[in-house]
């Protein structure tokens, strides 16, 4: 079923306390909508809620029809986790909702917790959606195709909080704009390497945030980014970092097209 959740609910306020403590002392909060907007209810076919006892965590992407992509340290055992998509209130039922259990959690080997390298996993629905003018895989990007533009306007959605240091996830799907941001070594120096890219505003302002992890950076049509972390929220000195999805493009073929 699709979350039942309220924004205000006590539950969902103390889990983003713990994930605000919990990535404070290591440093980093993982990026999770600021400076967005409200999308057309499902016009990003692509989004995905992950939901532990029916309540959203974390975003992700459809990229196949059996097979959800997400960032690895949104793992949660597969026997708790619930994939829903065509979902735009969290707080609401419209009856466009296609909810799925996990039947298989796939984490990138190279994972590291602490710098966030390979944070990328793919999760496997217990049976293959339906297809419909409101559910629809996202493209997955040539990894030999030509380097993104350093002017590209790519964009980043999900249910994340829409305030720095807010507790409260928005109830409907946003998503902003935000700029493809090269070279983004000069702002984090080694911490960010060629399995990431960033994205943001140089005037800060817009970003994704808490709630947000895992869910989908779009750029020219592919998916070309996971939300993986950064420092604060909307910052013009940190933007959003983000696990670069052409670094595992043949790792993920291998598996949703070859696994039986």
């Amino acid at each position: 079923m699709s979350s039942s959740v309220h924004a205000g609910s006590m539950a969902q306020i103390w889990g983003a306390v713990f994930l605000t403590l919990t990535f404070t002392i290591q440093g980093t909060l993982p990026q999770r909508i600021i400076g967005g907007q409200e999308v057309v209810p499902h016009s990003i076919k692509f989004q995905a809620s992950l939901q532990y006892d029916r309540q959203h965590y974390c975003g992700g992407t459809l990229i196949s029809q059996q097979w959800v992509v997400s960032a690895a340290h949104c793992w949660r055992p597969s026997t708790v986790i619930q994939v829903v998509l065509s979902e735009h209130n969290l707080a609401v039922e419209d009856g466009y909702e296609q909810v799925y259990n996990v039947s298989r959690i796939i984490l990138n080997p190279t994972y590291n917790p602490k710098t966030y390298n390979g944070d990328i996993m793919l999760l496997k629905l217990s049976r293959p959606v339906l297809l419909n003018a409101y559910v629809q895989p996202a493209p997955l990007p040539d990894p030999d195709a030509a380097p993104l533009d350093p002017s590209t306007t790519c964009t980043v959605s999900g249910w994340g909080v829409t305030r720095i240091y807010s507790f409260y996830l928005s109830p409907v799907l946003r998503a902003v704009d935000v700029d493809f941001i090269p070279n983004c070594q000069v702002y984090y120096s080694a911490r960010v390497n060629d399995n990431m890219i960033c994205a943001g505003s140089r005037f800060g302002g817009k970003d994704s945030c808490q709630g947000d992890s895992g869910g989908p950076l779009t750029c020219n049509g592919n998916l070309e980014g996971i939300v993986s972390w950064g420092i604060g929220c909307a910052n013009p000195y940190y933007p959003g970092v983000y696990t670069r999805v052409r670094s595992y493009a043949k790792w993920i073929s291998g598996y949703i097209f070859n696994d039986p």
